[in-house]
């Protein structure tokens, strides 16, 4: 790693970030991957981002089938965080109960859940930033689960004075 990618990795563990398990589907068996890079891309119509690893079977997933769910991880789930972020494909979901919702597997628990269909795929860098168009949005009132600085936590609005 060069120093400059060095310096950039330390910046950007200054920032917190949400963290959420992108999902697809191969022949029937759920498949995902940890993210912390993605967003909101536009209400009008409702679109969400998510960047994937060039090498992640979830985004070749994805490009095959032309959908995606995100799986925003409640402050709890930090354990489903870290299983999700192996990159052996084989077992992540052994243990995590989930069920299919819009043919996609979504995980109990998640503070939210977006099935997207792909809108774009796009090159960037060592990963592929894919724009999904959303189908549906479910939240529940729970706190966020965060990584910053190289660990999770939680968001906590600050109290006014």
């Amino acid at each position: 790693m060069s120093s400059l990618q060095e310096s950039f990795k330390n910046v950007m563990a200054q920032v917190a970030t949400p963290v959420a398990v992108v999902t697809a589907v191969d022949g029937g068996l759920p498949v995902g991957t940890t993210v912390s890079a993605f967003l909101s891309q536009s209400m009008n119509p409702p679109m969400m981002l998510v960047s994937l690893d060039k090498g992640s079977e979830t985004l070749e997933l994805v490009t095959t089938t032309g959908k995606f769910g995100v799986n925003i991880l409640s402050s709890e789930q930090h354990e489903a965080a870290l299983k999700f972020a192996t990159k052996n494909g084989i077992g992540k979901f052994h243990g995590v109960r989930w069920d299919l919702d819009h043919d996609l597997p979504r995980i109990a628990g998640t503070a939210g859940w977006v099935p997207c269909d792909v809108e774009r795929i796009v090159e960037a860098g060592d990963h592929m930033i894919v724009l999904g168009r959303v189908v549906a949005a479910v939240h529940h009132d729970s706190r966020p689960l965060t990584y910053h600085r190289r660990a999770f936590g939680t968001h906590r609005a600050l109290e006014t004075v």
